[in-house]
Parts: C-alpha cells; sequence; structure tokens
C-alpha cells in the first residue's frame, strides 16, 4: 500500500478517535458537573404538578422533525408565581434533575423523573431561592435581576444579566443556594453598549477538547435595529472577539449550548402579534464559529402555534449513559396565567448525535 493510500486508509479512523476523545472529555464535563445529589438546602420548597405532552405538533402523532426526535414534554404547574420566567436551565445528573434560573433573579432546582431513554414523566423536590451578589445582597434589590442565560466553565457557573449586560460568576456546587456571586466579569464596551432588553441573552461554554474548547461563546437576543445582525461574543484569557449571526424572520435568540462534537446549537424565538409565536433551532460548525465571522447555520427545525410551544428561552444539552445526546428546552411564562411553562425533551439522530 502506498505512504497516501495509508493515509486515506487511516484518516476515517483518526477521525473517529478525535470525535471520540471529544465526546468522552464532554461526557467528562458534564459528570462532574451533575455528581450533586444536593443543591439549594436552604431554598423554599414548592409543589409542582405537571401535564404530559405526548405529541409535540398538535394533532399529530408524528415523533421525528428534521434531525430531532421528540421524547415527551411537561407542562409544569404551580400556585407559586415564582415558578415562573424560566429563562436559562442546565441539565444534571444524566437528564435527572435541573437547575435554572428565573428573569428576576431566583435560582430554581428540582428533579426530572424519567425513562431510561430521557423521556420526562414528572417533576419533584421542587425549590428556589434569591441569587446574592458580591455583598450577599439579593441581586432583585440591585437591580441587577434580569438574569436570562448560564452555563458552565468547568469550575464555576457563569450567569447573564441581560439588562445590566454583565456576566456573573458563582461558585459551583451551590450547596445551600446562598453562596455569594463570586465575580462580576470585566466585559467589553461592546458587550456594555447592547440594546438594553434585548442585550446578552445567550450564553454557552464550550466543551474540553473542542476546537473553541476554553472559549465562552456569548449571543445578543438581537442587534442594533430591526433585522440587523445578532451581535456575538468570543471571550477566553480576557480577550474578546465580536462575530456575527444573521437575524431573519423575526427570530430573536433566547439561548445556546455545545454538542459533543463542539457545534453550537441556538435556540431562537418569536412572540409577536404578526407572527404569534414560533421556536427554531439552528446549528453552527464548530470550525465556522471564529473571530469577525459572519454565520448563517443550519436551520434544524422551526416551529409555530401548530406545535406545543410557548415563550421558548431555554436550552441544555447532555449526554446520556446509553451515549444518546438529548436536547432539553423550557418556556419562560412571564408569570402570566395566559403562557405557559413547558419542558420539552429531544434526541438527536444520525451524525449530530456524533
Amino acid at each position: 500500500m502506498s505512504g497516501s493510500l495509508r493515509t486515506e486508509a487511516v484518516r476515517p479512523l483518526l477521525s473517529a478517535c478525535r470525535y471520540f476523545a471529544a465526546a468522552l472529555a464532554f461526557l467528562l464535563t458534564v459528570t462532574g458537573v451533575q455528581a450533586q445529589t444536593s443543591l439549594l438546602s436552604d431554598a423554599k420548597p414548592v409543589a409542582v404538578a405537571t401535564k404530559e405532552i405526548k405529541r409535540f405538533q398538535i394533532g399529530r402523532d408524528i415523533k421525528t422533525f428534521g434531525p430531532l426526535t421528540f421524547l415527551g414534554g411537561l407542562e409544569l404547574l404551580s400556585s407559586d408565581r415564582n415558578i415562573g420566567g424560566l429563562s436559562g436551565i442546565e441539565s444534571l445528573d444524566g437528564g435527572q434533575s435541573l437547575i435554572a434560573i428565573t428573569d428576576n433573579g431566583l435560582w430554581f432546582a428540582a428533579d426530572v423523573e424519567q425513562e431510561p431513554d430521557g423521556t420526562p414523566l414528572g417533576i419533584s423536590n421542587g425549590r428556589y431561592i434569591a441569587m446574592r451578589d458580591l455583598d450577599g445582597k439579593t441581586l432583585r434589590k440591585q437591580w441587577r435581576h434580569d438574569t436570562e442565560a448560564m452555563t458552565f466553565d468547568g469550575n464555576t457557573l457563569l450567569v447573564a444579566a441581560e439588562q445590566a449586560n454583565a456576566i456573573y460568576r458563582y461558585p459551583w456546587p451551590l450547596l445551600t443556594g446562598q453562596e455569594n456571586m463570586i465575580e462580576d466579569l470585566s466585559v467589553s464596551p461592546e458587550i456594555k453598549s447592547l440594546r438594553g432588553s434585548k442585550g446578552l441573552e445567550a450564553m454557552a461554554m464550550a466543551p474540553e477538547g473542542s476546537a473553541l474548547s476554553g472559549t465562552l461563546v456569548a449571543i445578543a437576543e438581537r442587534g442594533a435595529e430591526g433585522e440587523a445582525n445578532l451581535p456575538g461574543f468570543l471571550i477566553r484569557d480576557g480577550a474578546q472577539h465580536l462575530f456575527t449571526i444573521s437575524r431573519s424572520d423575526r427570530f430573536d435568540a433566547t439561548d445556546a449550548a455545545f454538542l459533543p462534537s463542539g457545534d453550537l446549537l441556538l435556540l431562537e424565538r418569536r412572540y409577536n402579534l404578526r407572527d404569534l409565536i414560533g421556536m427554531r433551532l439552528r446549528r453552527f460548525a464548530a470550525a465556522d464559529i471564529k473571530p469577525s465571522a459572519h454565520l448563517d447555520g443550519e436551520i434544524l427545525m422551526v416551529a409555530d402555534f401548530g406545535y406545543q410551544i410557548d415563550n421558548m428561552e431555554g436550552l441544555a444539552v447532555h449526554v446520556s449513559e446509553a451515549g444518546q445526546t438529548i436536547v432539553t428546552l423550557i418556556s419562560d411564562n412571564n408569570r402570566s396565567l395566559l403562557q405557559r411553562t413547558l419542558l420539552l425533551r429531544f434526541a438527536l439522530s444520525g451524525a449530530l448525535n456524533q
């Protein structure tokens, strides 16, 4: 066999090894994050009832939507209005529990009863507590509480606040829930100048072993005006680089999460009188995400009022024990009787599960 043929023969194996290493690093990172069974011990217990959602598309018994297979969903019901406004979420313990933030500065945690494949069956052990700043005061007292996104950086928990266009660092694990903020990160003037209520909305930390390993990606809900591109930022080692994402069809960015491969998922929603309600998931290849890049991405799924969606704002990704990539979405009901808090689960199929 010639040298060139030998190289071609081993190239697929090398590629597979690189993916396996990245996926293992992602799983180990997530496992390290998940190995916490008692969080927010000082939090207020709250009863959360659920209503099962068996069909994603209303009136049609379809499970497959592009590369996503609908596993099931839950409508979360509580008489306590604080169990609303959920805007950021992380899946823990292989999907058996979750931690979330509300847009009025609360931590929320709960256990998720699920089937072996990740299908959600119910919610138990719900609890919430106010987030605290560097001095131990609640974020709501300081008017720094419009908390919209969260992500782990391997050792700590990062939270983005939209109105303030700020990123807060918290210790992990949050054993009591009363832990003070560790740091209010220094961010660039470009981030601070984002539109107030359309500022930092989505945030994700690239997994170890991926092309962007160690890079925090932060994305604004909307650009400067109208259909302007969405500003995105690559933050690492004190440097902050701008990139942009095409905005189209009046969708706004609401959350982001990395896949084990290092590709980025972006959750988008629209909620207006013209379109009523909509949700979109886009994927961006890891190799395309770089300073000054302009990204269009691949649309994986679009849903409107003919589907079981609401004001979709939270996105989380975890890998099951069986090696399946699971996507969890949650909606922000704005603490309104006219809206719903939905938790939806999908499994990624084909190449996206690699």
